[in-house]
């Protein structure tokens, strides 16, 4: 098979912005669980909700696409806080399955409310200008906002693993999930802490709906076609592995488009194909810990 030098370089591009948004949403994903063990179902419509708030915010009260960026995540994680304070609170001390149905149910919920308001058809939504046009590299033309993604997803995921696990919150949120009772004995707020994490989850969500949505359509659904591989990408990572969530989901962003490229029609299940190779030899995924 000849695959010429721009088609394949162009698949790659679309492969690191594909596992971007992948790593982004994985690392949320692998934050709530690691640390709640709560199996975010409504991660999908909290990415959706990024991607529609910051429509919203644009086109009816005018803000810019670069206050959105901060706008948009603490818009739905103070949304987030409600769900948690009101609903997941009471099922931390049941079974996994509860969570799980619970966030969607509540997935399925907003997705529909929000198809009712606007449709299921696409919400344009431009390139910010200067983040408009391309770089010609040669070989190939880089559009300038993709390359943006995939610093800004990249930059935000390196802040997240730093924050969980080489500063003092982030021991108290490692050690408040472990053992709760000591912690407290400190004088930290556990509870209070819980909720800032599930928002922060969200929040990661809701970014990657941001930087999503000049790049493809914004519609209600568009969660659902994203939130299945993510969390296809969280189990080979690792439940609750944030560089495995990282690592993953950049990598099999960059499969899927190789597949594209090589053999078209394994690249809607290559991601599911690789999850079971991986769990049958290492049923914890590639950077979890085993029970």
């Amino acid at each position: 098979m000849n695959i010429s030098l721009p088609v394949l370089a162009g698949q790659l591009l679309m492969g690191i912005v594909n596992g971007s948004f992948y790593a982004v949403l994985s690392l949320g994903l692998a934050v709530i669980f690691g640390l709640l063990g709560v199996v975010n179902f409504a991660h999908g419509a909290f990415f959706m909700l990024g991607a529609v708030v910051t429509y919203i915010g644009m086109s009816c009260f005018s803000l810019g696409y670069w206050a959105m960026l901060v706008v948009t995540p603490l818009t739905v994680g103070i949304l987030a806080i409600v769900v948690e304070r009101f609903l997941l609170r009471r099922i931390y001390k049941l079974d996994h399955m509860y969570g799980m149905l619970l966030t969607l149910g509540l997935a399925m919920v907003v997705e529909a409310g929000f198809q009712s308001a606007y449709g299921s058809s696409g919400l344009p939504y431009d390139t910010p200008a200067p983040l408009d046009g391309a770089a010609n590299l040669g070989f190939m033309t880089l559009p300038v906002y993709r390359a943006w993604v995939v610093v800004i997803a990249l930059s935000a995921c390196a802040a997240t693993w730093f924050l969980i696990e080489r500063t003092r919150l982030g021991a108290y949120l490692r050690a408040g999930t472990e053992n709760p009772s000591l912690v407290e004995a400190f004088g930290v707020n556990v509870p209070r802490m819980i909720t800032f994490t599930y928002a922060f989850g969200a929040a990661l969500a809701a970014f990657a709906g941001v930087l999503a949505a000049p790049v493809m359509q914004v519609s209600p659904l568009m969660g659902q076609n994203y939130i299945v591989v993510v969390f296809a990408i969280v189990v080979i990572g690792g439940m609750g592995s944030i560089i495995g969530a990282v690592i993953s989901g950049l990598a099999l962003g960059l499969a899927e488009s190789v597949a594209k490229v090589v053999y078209p029609e394994s690249s809607a299940t290559i991601v599911f194909a690789i999850m079971i190779a991986v769990l049958l030899i290492c049923p914890a995924g590639l950077f979890g810990k085993q029970s």
